[in-house]
């Protein structure tokens, strides 16, 4: 088997033997609890304002406005729950999109059952939302509006600023899950009108299992979660100092080097799409083709399912998606995808590739090879091909 070769760095992204190297001591000579007064639980707290900082830094935020969770998944739940449980008396309306992420999705739900009224605005085939409709959407109920940063399935950046002006002028709070968006994009959460924003290290080479939630100073939100008082009494829980330090300092490198990091990852994904579209027939671009994520590219092959897709390009060493990773035991179609007005068949046949720090041209000249080669075999198996071809010749 050839060398393996890693494509879905939007799925998570491999821990910098840096960012390692920080977190060792936290687990063992200085393994102190942060809420503890002697001296390594002194260094431990120490470490955990440390980290805030950087963390804070990174987005134009306050030290005192971020707040460490476990994952972007409990960062959107702590936002969207936390600002519906403690302003319910002003209102019970919330705004999303129908390409969230299913933390944000399923919390709405889940909100709708306690008798929240939730909105979810349609997107362009390009999965780009509507300003005239967000803002028609908009009651004198409404207390949160949730739109993601970018979309992790097909890269779509959102018009951020604008919506945070329409938040801001209507006087209702704006969440937007940034953890596609953080250490790939540049994020002012003042300049953009952000109140809150989600994000989760292992996007940007820190540790899985840790996520930080931004909340802009004077939000009203209440905690969801029963115990102790860390993290200002919003967040329950014994303080993952490691995990914490890990994130503090993968958001720090990610953000040092980030306009070579992010022009390679930019030049990488258009060169892979013009050699996919110059070689490959009947295949489609998912998401808008500027204004995307600069790793992303999501691709369409009719007439191939993309669990067979996957599983060939597997074979061979690749590692990419069919979509998200968090609904990939999912059985039907993404939701994304048919969201931008795709049809099940296109749907199923997308191919999600992210690319990171690690991978060059030549990996990319081995991918579109090897697409080329797996495409062309699955197609001469496929008898709605083999009519398609009849059909148009």
């Amino acid at each position: 088997m050839e060398r393996l070769r890693y494509f879905d760095h939007a799925a998570t992204t491999a821990t910098k033997e840096e960012v390692v190297k920080e977190m060792l001591p936290y687990f063992t000579l200085n393994f102190g609890n942060a809420s503890s007064v002697y001296s390594i639980g002194r260094k431990s707290k120490k470490a955990v304002e440390n980290a805030r900082d950087k963390v804070a830094h990174a987005i134009g935020a306050g030290s005192k406005e971020i707040y460490f969770t476990s994952c972007g998944s409990e960062s959107d739940n702590l936002a969207i729950k936390g600002v519906a449980y403690a302003n319910i008396e002003k209102g019970n309306h919330i705004i999303t999109t129908k390409i969230e992420h299913p933390a944000v999705l399923h919390t709405c739900q889940n909100l709708e059952k306690q008798g929240f009224n939730v909105t979810y605005l349609n997107v362009d085939s390009e999965g780009l939302i509507s300003l005239r409709e967000l803002e028609e959407a908009i009651t004198d109920k409404t207390i949160l509006i949730s739109v993601m940063f970018a979309n992790n399935e097909i890269g779509t950046l959102q018009p951020i600023k604008e919506i945070g002006e329409i938040a801001k002028r209507h006087k209702v709070y704006f969440h937007t899950d940034a953890v596609q968006a953080v250490g790939n994009v540049r994020i002012d959460v003042n300049n953009l009108n952000i109140d809150l924003l989600s994000m989760s290290a292992h996007k940007f080479y820190g540790p899985k299992g840790m996520g930080a939630l931004y909340v802009r100073q004077g939000v009203n939100f209440d905690k969801i979660q029963d115990g102790g008082h860390q993290e200002r009494n919003k967040r329950a829980g014994t303080e993952n100092v490691a995990g914490i330090v890990g994130m503090g300092k993968a958001i720090e490198l990610v953000y040092e080097n980030f306009d070579e990091y992010n022009k390679k990852l930019t030049d990488l994904r258009d060169y892979y799409i013009s050699q996919v579209e110059q070689r490959i027939p009947y295949i489609k671009l998912n998401g808008h083709r500027a204004k995307r994520l600069p790793g992303n590219a999501n691709i369409s092959f009719r007439f191939v399912e993309g669990e067979a897709l996957l599983l060939n390009l597997d074979m061979k060493g690749i590692c990419a998606s069919s979509g998200s990773a968090c609904t990939s035991g999912s059985l039907d179609p993404s939701h994304v995808l048919i969201a931008i007005g795709l049809s099940k068949e296109i749907a199923y046949s997308s191919l999600r590739t992210t690319f990171g720090t690690d991978n060059t041209k030549e990996d990319i000249d081995f991918l579109v090879n090897a697409l080329v080669e797996v495409v062309e075999r699955l197609r001469n198996m496929s008898p709605e091909y083999k009519e398609f071809i009849n059909n148009n010749k």
